[in-house]
This record gives C-alpha cells, sequence and structure tokens, in this order.
C-alpha cells in the first residue's frame, strides 16, 4: 500500500459508497470509517472493505479521513456538510453529477478543501457496479492539491477523468441522463408497440436487447454520424409514412416522440451523406406535417 495516500472516509453507505470504497480498497487505499443515517448500513459496507470502521457520529468519520466522500442522496449533501467541524487539513468531495462544490460552501468556509468526483456510470447493484468502473470517465472538480488526488483514485479505478468547471456541471449531468435513463423510456414505448401485437414485454427486451448492443458498438465503432441506420438516414420516405400512419392509429401517445427524435435525426443524416439537402427538407416536412397525432393537415 503506498503510505502517502490519503485516508478515506465515506458519509452514507449505498451502492456508490460501497462500489467506490470496495474499488480504492482494492488498489491500495485505506478506507479508514464510514457512517450512515442508517447504523447497520455503515456495519454492511464496512464488512466489505478490509479495515474499514463503522461509526454512529459523521464528525468521527471525518477526525478518521483526509479526505471524506459524502454519498448521501444529492438533497442531503449540503445539509450534511454543515453539521461537521472541518479542520482545515481536511478535503470533502461529494458525487453528485448535476452539483458543483457550491453545495460544499460551509466546510470550505471552515478551511476544508472541496470537490466534486463523479463516475458517469449507472449503479443498479454493488457487484455489478464494480464491475462497470472499469474505462468509465469520472468528471471531477477540485483545488490543488485535492484536484491531484481525485485524478489518481480515477486512474486506480481503471478510468478516465475530465474537469469541469461549476457552471457546466448540470448540463453534463443532463446529457447523461439523456443517455441512460431516457434509453429506458425508450425501451420502455418501444415495447409498448411489441405488446400490442401479441408480444410480453419480457420477450420483446429479449429481442431488442441485441438491436441495442449492436447500436452501442458501432457507435463505439464507427462514431457520429456514420453509425446512424435506418430510414431517415437512407432517405427511405415510404417507410417513414407507414410509420408515422401505424402509429397515428394506434399510439398517438408515442407518435410525438417518434416524430421528435425523427426531426432531431434529420441533421444527423445529412451530416453522414447519403441523403441531400433537398430529400432532408423532404423528410422534415413529413414529420412537421403529422401533427402530434399523426394526422396530415
Amino acid at each position: 500500500m503506498n503510505r502517502d495516500w490519503p485516508r478515506l472516509g465515506f458519509i452514507g453507505a449505498g451502492t456508490i459508497a460501497t462500489v467506490l470504497a470496495s474499488g480504492l480498497r482494492a488498489e491500495g487505499y485505506t478506507v479508514a470509517a464510514v457512517a450512515s443515517r442508517s447504523f447497520s448500513s455503515a456495519q454492511k459496507l464496512a464488512a466489505l472493505v478490509s479495515g474499514c470502521v463503522p461509526f454512529e457520529d459523521m464528525q468521527h468519520v471525518t477526525d478518521s479521513a483526509d479526505i471524506l466522500f459524502i454519498t448521501t442522496p444529492d438533497d442531503a449533501i449540503s445539509e450534511v456538510a454543515s453539521q461537521i467541524e472541518w479542520p482545515t487539513d481536511k478535503s470533502v468531495v461529494h458525487c453528485s453529477g448535476a452539483d458543483s462544490s457550491e453545495i460544499l460552501r460551509q466546510a470550505k468556509l471552515e478551511g476544508a478543501l472541496t470537490g466534486v468526483f463523479h463516475p458517469l456510470q449507472t449503479f443498479a447493484g454493488v457487484e455489478r457496479g464494480l464491475k462497470g468502473l472499469q474505462g468509465i470517465t469520472f468528471s471531477v472538480e477540485a483545488e490543488e492539491p485535492l484536484l491531484t488526488h481525485l485524478k489518481e483514485m480515477a486512474d486506480a479505478l481503471g478510468g478516465h477523468w475530465i474537469i469541469l468547471k461549476s457552471e457546466d456541471r448540470v448540463l453534463y449531468h443532463a446529457s447523461a441522463v439523456m443517455v441512460s435513463n431516457y434509453l429506458v423510456t425508450l425501451l420502455k414505448l418501444a415495447t409498448d408497440l411489441w405488446t400490442g401485437f401479441g408480444v410480453t414485454r419480457e420477450e420483446a427486451i429479449k429481442a431488442l436487447l441485441p438491436l441495442i448492443e449492436g447500436t452501442v458498438s458501432n457507435i463505439d465503432t464507427l462514431g457520429l454520424p456514420q453509425c446512424l441506420t435506418g430510414p431517415i438516414s437512407r432517405g427511405d420516405t415510404g417507410t417513414l409514412k407507414k410509420h408515422l400512419h401505424a402509429l397515428g392509429k394506434n399510439h398517438g401517445d408515442i407518435i410525438s416522440a417518434y416524430r421528435e427524435l425523427g426531426l432531431k435525426t434529420v441533421p444527423l443524416a445529412l451530416e453522414k451523406g447519403r441523403i441531400d439537402a433537398l430529400k432532408a427538407q423532404e423528410i422534415a416536412s413529413i414529420l412537421e406535417s403529422c401533427g402530434t397525432e399523426g394526422r396530415k393537415p
């Protein structure tokens, strides 16, 4: 173990805390202490991380660590930080994607270094989360020397890091919501169509997942816009009209999403080069004239 590495502590013992604590301990960091609103949760995390001591008192965790991670729900981060006395030799970071280090203002006023260490990954469970750390990006925000420590942690976990300014964090997080959370919503809308012709949602998901995985692979290997496929990419207006007609008849609640996404896809198809400006305008006109209920004007 590198004796120069900082001792870490966690307040909040949920999935992200357990994944980060376990991952960093495996790479040689000392995870000294943990506290949580539920002491049993702190004990559960400590049992998984060698050398970690569970406490009921947050101040004991702060006193035991050089860098404190506040891994509570986002709305509680600021309140937690304000309840702790911060010696000037301490650092504190949170793991919220949308919030800047400004929510740790009270700790900074007392002399602590403050920062953000956000893993750009979805964590549905500890075991999957640990497997999902490799190769991900961590957005970091801090002043030196804390910034260097956060970069080193990202490297140790097998990830990459980017430095974000405070004012960039909300848009950064919105982009993550679009590709992660809203992908789930799109899958739900797509499987709704399958249930309409007698296929269960479970069967539909099983059928569509390889298509999603193939699309992700194309994004990785070909990049934007070359990975784009489908009727808009080909300029196939006949198929597009069939889609809009069928959705308009039976799925008025879905057609508006299909239409808006289609309009956002047209410039991408034009950039790819399979369609020209005239065809792009024709496709856009078809989508715009459809209306929110799928009826032509």
